[in-house]
């Protein structure tokens, strides 16, 4: 195209302003002719870019779900672990916790018995020297000896109540 002069410019103007309905009117039917061919576009391909945002945004969505869903599935199974973990611990404490009120009753058993054996020594001792105090010596130098029998005798009571307790 050529340049046009100054006076051209002013008629395409001038022209324009004459007629400014057809103007509009051309305006008009070059958008409505845009729009169509975009509806014919959309409709003949099948895309529609508020459909695949839509699916977009479900697909979105979904991979939310299925990520908290995971999240949520590994944190139950860590809890569940913990848990069984805090069982087994306790089980374990309980067993110890039985252990010990066992030895504790026999050691208590053990405690009742050796109280008992010492109440009788002392029964037997005492009842010794009552009898020692009202006999009298017919020897004196007999005396030391049993008083060395009585003591070794005892003395191998103790041991063999001992003895016996042990196993």
């Amino acid at each position: 195209m050529g340049q046009f002069t100054g006076n051209a410019r002013a008629d395409i103007i001038a022209r324009a302003e004459g007629h400014p309905i057809a103007l509009a009117a051309a305006m008009l039917l070059v958008l409505i002719l845009g729009v169509a061919i975009i509806a014919l576009w959309r409709t003949y391909t099948g895309v529609s870019p508020e459909l695949d945002r839509i699916a977009f945004a479900r697909q979105l969505q979904q991979a939310r779900v299925a990520q908290v869903s995971e999240q949520l599935v590994e944190k139950t199974k860590g809890l569940e672990a913990t848990q069984q973990e805090s069982i087994d611990d306790l089980q374990v404490m309980q067993d110890q916790l039985r252990t010990v009120r066992h030895l504790l009753e026999a050691q208590q058993a053990d405690t009742k018995r050796l109280s008992d054996q010492i109440a009788g020594l002392t029964e037997a001792i005492d009842g010794l020297r009552k009898s020692f105090a009202s006999a009298q010596p017919s020897e004196p130098s007999d005396l030391p000896e049993r008083d060395k029998s009585i003591r070794t005798r005892a003395h191998h009571a103790v041991m063999h109540r001992r003895a016996r307790s042990a196993d």
